[in-house]
Protein backbone atom coordinates (compact mmCIF):
# COMPACT_ATOMS: atom_id res chain seq x y z
CA UNK A 1 0.00 0.00 0.00
CA UNK A 2 1.37 3.33 -0.47
CA UNK A 3 2.91 5.72 2.02
CA UNK A 4 1.67 8.91 1.21
CA UNK A 5 2.43 10.35 3.76
CA UNK A 6 6.87 9.18 3.39
CA UNK A 7 8.58 12.76 2.28
CA UNK A 8 10.70 11.20 -0.31
CA UNK A 9 7.94 9.41 -2.10
CA UNK A 10 7.00 9.59 -5.88
CA UNK A 11 3.00 10.06 -5.10
CA UNK A 12 1.34 13.17 -6.64
CA UNK A 13 -0.42 15.31 -4.02
CA UNK A 14 -3.84 14.13 -5.09
CA UNK A 15 -3.00 10.42 -4.78
CA UNK A 16 -2.14 10.96 -1.23
CA UNK A 17 -5.07 13.00 -0.30
CA UNK A 18 -7.65 10.51 -2.06
CA UNK A 19 -5.73 7.34 -0.29
CA UNK A 20 -7.74 6.98 3.21
CA UNK A 21 -11.53 7.98 1.27
CA UNK A 22 -10.45 5.35 -1.06
CA UNK A 23 -9.60 2.82 1.25
CA UNK A 24 -12.32 3.27 2.79
CA UNK A 25 -14.81 2.50 0.29
CA UNK A 26 -12.90 1.20 -3.38
CA UNK A 27 -14.33 3.13 -6.65
CA UNK A 28 -16.04 1.50 -9.15
CA UNK A 29 -15.89 4.76 -11.17
CA UNK A 30 -13.14 5.44 -14.07
CA UNK A 31 -13.54 4.69 -17.74
CA UNK A 32 -14.89 0.86 -18.39
CA UNK A 33 -15.21 0.87 -21.90
CA UNK A 34 -13.17 -1.54 -24.11
CA UNK A 35 -12.56 -4.58 -21.72
CA UNK A 36 -14.18 -7.30 -23.36
CA UNK A 37 -12.07 -10.07 -21.87
CA UNK A 38 -13.79 -12.62 -19.94
CA UNK A 39 -12.56 -13.90 -16.94
CA UNK A 40 -11.70 -17.20 -18.19
CA UNK A 41 -11.31 -18.86 -22.09
CA UNK A 42 -10.44 -22.32 -22.87
CA UNK A 43 -9.47 -24.30 -25.49
CA UNK A 44 -11.58 -27.21 -26.52
CA UNK A 45 -10.32 -29.55 -27.07
CA UNK A 46 -7.03 -28.95 -25.15
CA UNK A 47 -3.50 -29.22 -25.91
CA UNK A 48 -1.98 -31.76 -23.94
CA UNK A 49 1.13 -30.34 -24.09
CA UNK A 50 1.34 -27.20 -21.35
CA UNK A 51 3.09 -25.40 -18.73
CA UNK A 52 0.52 -24.04 -16.16
CA UNK A 53 1.30 -20.84 -14.47
CA UNK A 54 -0.59 -19.06 -11.34
CA UNK A 55 -0.18 -15.84 -10.67
CA UNK A 56 -1.15 -14.31 -6.98
CA UNK A 57 -1.55 -10.79 -6.04
CA UNK A 58 0.53 -8.88 -3.38
CA UNK A 59 1.29 -10.92 -0.33
CA UNK A 60 2.68 -9.28 3.34
CA UNK A 61 2.17 -9.49 6.87
CA UNK A 62 1.45 -6.08 8.81
CA UNK A 63 -2.01 -6.85 10.19
CA UNK A 64 -2.11 -10.54 10.13
CA UNK A 65 1.08 -11.96 11.31
CA UNK A 66 -0.44 -15.41 11.79
CA UNK A 67 -0.58 -18.29 9.80
CA UNK A 68 -3.57 -18.18 7.43
CA UNK A 69 -5.87 -20.70 6.94
CA UNK A 70 -6.53 -21.93 3.19
CA UNK A 71 -9.11 -23.43 1.70
CA UNK A 72 -8.38 -27.19 0.21
CA UNK A 73 -9.73 -26.12 -3.55
CA UNK A 74 -7.86 -23.06 -3.29
CA UNK A 75 -4.43 -25.17 -2.07
CA UNK A 76 -4.79 -27.79 -4.69
CA UNK A 77 -4.89 -25.18 -7.08
CA UNK A 78 -1.80 -23.48 -6.29
CA UNK A 79 0.08 -26.93 -6.14
CA UNK A 80 -1.07 -27.91 -9.76
CA UNK A 81 1.00 -25.01 -10.90
CA UNK A 82 5.00 -25.29 -12.49
CA UNK A 83 5.44 -21.75 -11.63
CA UNK A 84 3.49 -19.27 -9.25
CA UNK A 85 4.47 -15.82 -9.42
CA UNK A 86 4.04 -12.81 -6.97
CA UNK A 87 4.94 -10.08 -5.20
CA UNK A 88 6.25 -10.22 -2.08
CA UNK A 89 5.33 -6.95 -0.55
CA UNK A 90 6.84 -7.02 2.72
CA UNK A 91 10.55 -6.97 3.78
CA UNK A 92 11.28 -10.15 5.66
CA UNK A 93 13.41 -9.10 8.51
CA UNK A 94 13.66 -10.44 12.12
CA UNK A 95 13.20 -7.00 14.00
CA UNK A 96 11.78 -4.46 12.22
CA UNK A 97 14.19 -1.12 11.88
CA UNK A 98 11.19 1.06 11.50
CA UNK A 99 9.44 0.34 14.60
CA UNK A 100 6.86 2.80 14.88
CA UNK A 101 5.82 2.90 11.40
CA UNK A 102 5.52 -0.83 11.09
CA UNK A 103 2.96 -1.04 14.21
CA UNK A 104 1.11 1.73 12.44
CA UNK A 105 0.93 -0.55 8.87
CA UNK A 106 2.82 2.53 7.14
CA UNK A 107 5.67 0.17 6.90
CA UNK A 108 5.39 -3.43 6.18
CA UNK A 109 7.60 -6.71 7.56
CA UNK A 110 7.34 -9.91 7.87
CA UNK A 111 9.55 -12.80 9.53
CA UNK A 112 11.13 -15.41 7.55
CA UNK A 113 8.93 -18.25 9.67
CA UNK A 114 6.06 -16.22 8.47
CA UNK A 115 6.21 -16.96 5.33
CA UNK A 116 7.71 -20.47 5.17
CA UNK A 117 4.70 -21.53 6.98
CA UNK A 118 2.45 -19.38 5.00
CA UNK A 119 3.42 -20.73 1.50
CA UNK A 120 2.84 -24.19 3.43
CA UNK A 121 -0.49 -24.06 4.40
CA UNK A 122 -1.32 -22.27 1.25
CA UNK A 123 0.10 -25.11 -1.32
CA UNK A 124 2.90 -23.18 -2.48
CA UNK A 125 6.56 -25.15 -3.01
CA UNK A 126 8.83 -23.10 -2.62
CA UNK A 127 10.96 -24.26 -5.20
CA UNK A 128 7.74 -23.69 -7.53
CA UNK A 129 7.53 -19.86 -6.26
CA UNK A 130 8.65 -16.50 -8.19
CA UNK A 131 8.19 -13.45 -5.88
CA UNK A 132 9.02 -9.90 -7.48
CA UNK A 133 10.67 -7.27 -5.07
CA UNK A 134 10.02 -4.48 -7.31
CA UNK A 135 7.20 -2.51 -5.33
CA UNK A 136 7.24 0.72 -2.96
CA UNK A 137 6.81 -1.53 0.31
CA UNK A 138 10.43 -2.90 -0.45
CA UNK A 139 12.96 -0.53 1.18
CA UNK A 140 10.71 0.12 4.25
CA UNK A 141 13.26 -0.95 6.28
CA UNK A 142 16.13 0.39 5.24
CA UNK A 143 18.74 -0.73 3.14
CA UNK A 144 19.79 -3.66 5.74
CA UNK A 145 16.08 -4.35 5.80
CA UNK A 146 16.19 -5.11 1.69
CA UNK A 147 19.20 -6.93 1.72
CA UNK A 148 18.54 -9.41 4.75
CA UNK A 149 14.92 -9.81 2.04
CA UNK A 150 17.43 -10.94 -0.32
CA UNK A 151 19.15 -13.16 1.86
CA UNK A 152 16.06 -14.90 3.55
CA UNK A 153 14.50 -15.70 0.16
CA UNK A 154 17.71 -17.24 -1.23
CA UNK A 155 17.98 -19.36 1.99
CA UNK A 156 14.13 -20.43 1.27
CA UNK A 157 15.12 -21.41 -1.95
CA UNK A 158 12.56 -18.76 -3.63
CA UNK A 159 13.72 -17.13 -6.95
CA UNK A 160 13.50 -13.14 -7.27
CA UNK A 161 12.53 -11.01 -10.11
CA UNK A 162 12.57 -6.99 -10.24
CA UNK A 163 16.13 -6.05 -8.61
CA UNK A 164 18.32 -3.65 -10.33
CA UNK A 165 20.84 -5.92 -10.53
CA UNK A 166 18.90 -8.86 -12.35
CA UNK A 167 18.26 -6.14 -15.36
CA UNK A 168 15.07 -4.76 -16.83
CA UNK A 169 14.02 -9.01 -18.01
CA UNK A 170 14.90 -12.04 -16.10
CA UNK A 171 14.71 -15.24 -17.43
CA UNK A 172 13.40 -18.23 -15.36
CA UNK A 173 12.72 -21.82 -16.08
CA UNK A 174 8.63 -23.37 -15.77
CA UNK A 175 8.38 -26.79 -16.84
CA UNK A 176 10.20 -27.10 -20.40
CA UNK A 177 9.68 -23.02 -21.23
CA UNK A 178 12.10 -20.29 -20.50
CA UNK A 179 9.87 -17.10 -19.09
CA UNK A 180 10.98 -13.71 -19.61
CA UNK A 181 9.95 -11.28 -16.61
CA UNK A 182 9.77 -7.59 -16.53
CA UNK A 183 9.24 -6.75 -13.39
CA UNK A 184 9.01 -3.64 -12.15
CA UNK A 185 7.62 -0.54 -10.37
CA UNK A 186 6.16 2.84 -10.71
CA UNK A 187 6.20 3.72 -7.32
CA UNK A 188 8.76 3.78 -4.52
CA UNK A 189 8.62 5.30 -0.80
CA UNK A 190 12.18 5.76 -0.44
CA UNK A 191 14.79 7.91 -1.83
CA UNK A 192 14.89 7.62 -5.67
CA UNK A 193 19.07 6.91 -6.05
CA UNK A 194 18.67 4.64 -3.08
CA UNK A 195 15.63 2.77 -4.27
CA UNK A 196 17.00 2.66 -8.09
CA UNK A 197 19.98 1.36 -7.06
CA UNK A 198 18.54 -1.89 -6.10
CA UNK A 199 15.25 -2.05 -7.39
CA UNK A 200 14.15 -2.10 -11.16
CA UNK A 201 11.89 1.11 -12.23
CA UNK A 202 12.23 0.06 -16.19
CA UNK A 203 8.79 0.41 -16.52
CA UNK A 204 9.48 2.11 -20.35
CA UNK A 205 9.83 -0.83 -22.94
CA UNK A 206 11.57 1.19 -25.09
CA UNK A 207 14.41 1.42 -23.04
CA UNK A 208 15.17 -2.14 -22.73
CA UNK A 209 17.60 -3.85 -24.72
CA UNK A 210 17.16 -5.26 -28.14
CA UNK A 211 16.58 -8.99 -28.01
CA UNK A 212 14.92 -9.04 -25.31
CA UNK A 213 12.58 -11.81 -26.96
CA UNK A 214 16.04 -13.71 -28.36
CA UNK A 215 16.28 -16.67 -25.62
CA UNK A 216 12.65 -16.67 -24.21
CA UNK A 217 9.74 -18.83 -24.92
CA UNK A 218 6.89 -15.87 -23.34
CA UNK A 219 7.42 -12.46 -21.92
CA UNK A 220 5.66 -11.42 -18.96
CA UNK A 221 5.23 -8.27 -17.41
CA UNK A 222 5.14 -7.83 -13.97
CA UNK A 223 4.63 -4.06 -13.02
CA UNK A 224 3.64 -2.59 -9.72
CA UNK A 225 1.36 0.22 -11.19
CA UNK A 226 -1.68 2.56 -11.28
CA UNK A 227 -3.34 3.84 -8.31
CA UNK A 228 -5.02 1.94 -5.24
CA UNK A 229 -8.35 0.42 -4.85
CA UNK A 230 -10.19 1.77 -7.90
CA UNK A 231 -11.20 -1.60 -9.50
CA UNK A 232 -10.43 0.21 -13.18
CA UNK A 233 -7.31 1.02 -14.15
CA UNK A 234 -6.08 4.83 -14.79
CA UNK A 235 -5.86 5.66 -18.89
CA UNK A 236 -2.30 6.06 -18.51
CA UNK A 237 -2.23 2.54 -16.66
CA UNK A 238 -3.72 0.97 -19.93
CA UNK A 239 -1.41 3.39 -22.07
CA UNK A 240 1.51 1.16 -21.09
CA UNK A 241 0.29 -1.99 -21.60
CA UNK A 242 -0.65 -1.03 -25.13
CA UNK A 243 3.48 0.06 -25.55
CA UNK A 244 4.39 -3.14 -23.26
CA UNK A 245 1.91 -5.59 -25.70
CA UNK A 246 3.66 -3.36 -28.86
CA UNK A 247 7.22 -4.46 -27.15
CA UNK A 248 6.48 -8.18 -27.23
CA UNK A 249 5.14 -8.37 -23.60
CA UNK A 250 2.29 -11.54 -24.17
CA UNK A 251 1.13 -11.58 -20.91
CA UNK A 252 0.11 -8.99 -17.89
CA UNK A 253 -0.20 -9.52 -14.47
CA UNK A 254 -0.21 -6.09 -12.64
CA UNK A 255 -0.07 -5.15 -8.71
CA UNK A 256 -0.41 -2.39 -6.42
CA UNK A 257 -3.88 -1.77 -6.70
CA UNK A 258 -4.98 -3.94 -3.76
CA UNK A 259 -8.84 -4.37 -5.49
CA UNK A 260 -9.16 -7.02 -7.96
CA UNK A 261 -9.11 -4.87 -11.78
CA UNK A 262 -10.73 -6.48 -15.44
CA UNK A 263 -8.80 -8.35 -17.78
CA UNK A 264 -8.01 -6.59 -21.53
CA UNK A 265 -6.84 -8.03 -24.74
CA UNK A 266 -4.31 -6.03 -26.45
CA UNK A 267 -4.38 -8.28 -29.98
CA UNK A 268 -2.19 -11.36 -28.96
CA UNK A 269 -1.50 -10.16 -25.51
CA UNK A 270 -3.39 -11.06 -22.22
CA UNK A 271 -3.49 -8.42 -19.34
CA UNK A 272 -4.61 -8.76 -15.90
CA UNK A 273 -4.54 -5.14 -14.64
CA UNK A 274 -4.66 -6.30 -11.06
CA UNK A 275 -4.96 -8.98 -8.92
CA UNK A 276 -5.95 -7.59 -5.67
CA UNK A 277 -3.91 -8.72 -2.68
CA UNK A 278 -3.41 -12.41 -2.03
CA UNK A 279 -2.25 -12.21 1.85
CA UNK A 280 -2.01 -9.38 4.26
CA UNK A 281 -3.31 -5.59 5.05
CA UNK A 282 -2.28 -2.86 6.54
CA UNK A 283 -5.42 -2.73 8.53
CA UNK A 284 -6.89 -5.81 10.58
CA UNK A 285 -10.62 -4.00 10.37
CA UNK A 286 -10.37 -3.52 5.75
CA UNK A 287 -13.52 -3.04 3.99
CA UNK A 288 -14.84 -6.08 2.11
CA UNK A 289 -14.09 -5.19 -1.48
CA UNK A 290 -10.91 -4.78 -0.69
CA UNK A 291 -10.93 -8.43 0.65
CA UNK A 292 -11.49 -9.80 -2.98
CA UNK A 293 -8.51 -11.41 -4.37
CA UNK A 294 -7.85 -13.12 -7.45
CA UNK A 295 -5.61 -16.12 -9.14
CA UNK A 296 -4.74 -16.32 -12.61
CA UNK A 297 -4.59 -19.01 -13.59
CA UNK A 298 -2.72 -19.59 -17.75
CA UNK A 299 -1.92 -22.68 -19.44
CA UNK A 300 0.70 -22.22 -22.35
CA UNK A 301 1.47 -24.75 -24.73
CA UNK A 302 4.69 -26.35 -25.54
CA UNK A 303 4.57 -28.01 -28.84
CA UNK A 304 6.58 -27.09 -31.31
CA UNK A 305 3.87 -25.54 -33.47
CA UNK A 306 2.92 -23.20 -31.09
CA UNK A 307 5.25 -23.19 -28.20
CA UNK A 308 5.12 -20.13 -25.44
CA UNK A 309 0.96 -19.42 -26.82
CA UNK A 310 -1.54 -18.87 -24.34
CA UNK A 311 -3.93 -22.22 -24.38
CA UNK A 312 -6.20 -21.09 -21.54
CA UNK A 313 -6.54 -19.00 -18.75
CA UNK A 314 -8.86 -18.26 -15.91
CA UNK A 315 -9.14 -16.16 -12.79
CA UNK A 316 -9.98 -17.75 -9.72
CA UNK A 317 -11.71 -15.51 -7.27
CA UNK A 318 -11.75 -15.78 -3.14
CA UNK A 319 -12.20 -13.51 0.08
CA UNK A 320 -9.73 -12.88 2.89
CA UNK A 321 -11.80 -13.66 5.79
CA UNK A 322 -10.65 -12.10 8.61
CA UNK A 323 -10.29 -14.68 11.62
CA UNK A 324 -9.26 -14.18 14.93
CA UNK A 325 -6.05 -12.68 14.05
CA UNK A 326 -5.15 -14.07 11.08
CA UNK A 327 -7.13 -14.89 7.49
CA UNK A 328 -8.92 -17.32 6.24
CA UNK A 329 -8.67 -17.79 2.15
CA UNK A 330 -12.21 -19.08 1.00
CA UNK A 331 -13.08 -19.02 -2.80
CA UNK A 332 -15.83 -17.04 -3.70
CA UNK A 333 -18.38 -19.91 -4.55
CA UNK A 334 -17.67 -21.56 -1.21
CA UNK A 335 -18.81 -18.42 1.07
CA UNK A 336 -21.36 -19.25 4.10
CA UNK A 337 -22.45 -15.53 4.77
CA UNK A 338 -25.04 -14.99 1.97
CA UNK A 339 -24.81 -11.05 2.38
CA UNK A 340 -21.62 -11.58 1.74
CA UNK A 341 -21.53 -13.47 -1.10
CA UNK A 342 -24.08 -11.31 -2.78
CA UNK A 343 -22.23 -8.54 -2.44
CA UNK A 344 -19.01 -9.95 -3.49
CA UNK A 345 -20.96 -11.57 -6.90
CA UNK A 346 -22.24 -8.46 -7.84
CA UNK A 347 -19.44 -6.61 -7.32
CA UNK A 348 -17.60 -9.24 -9.53
CA UNK A 349 -19.91 -8.86 -12.23
CA UNK A 350 -19.99 -4.67 -12.14
CA UNK A 351 -15.82 -5.23 -13.04
CA UNK A 352 -16.28 -8.28 -15.34
CA UNK A 353 -19.24 -7.17 -17.05
CA UNK A 354 -17.55 -6.45 -20.12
Amino acid sequence: MANGWHRVSNYPLSYKLSWLPRFLKPSLGGDRNGFAAPAATLMVPGPTQTVRLAFIGDLSAVANRRVPECDPAIAALLASADLVVGNCESPIVERPSAVAGTRLGTHHAMSERFLADSLAAVGIARDSLVLSLANNHVLDQGVAGFDETVAALKRLGIRTIGTAAGGPVQHQAAGSLTIGFAAFTLWRNADEAEFRARISMAGDPAEWPLGILADVDLLCAVPHWDWEFRHFPRPATRALARRLAGRGVRLIAGHHAHVVQPLERIGDALVAYGLGDFLGTAFARQPWPGRIGSILVVDVRTDAAARGKIAAYKLHFFMRLAKAGHEQLVPVEALKEELLKRKVTERLSAIFSG
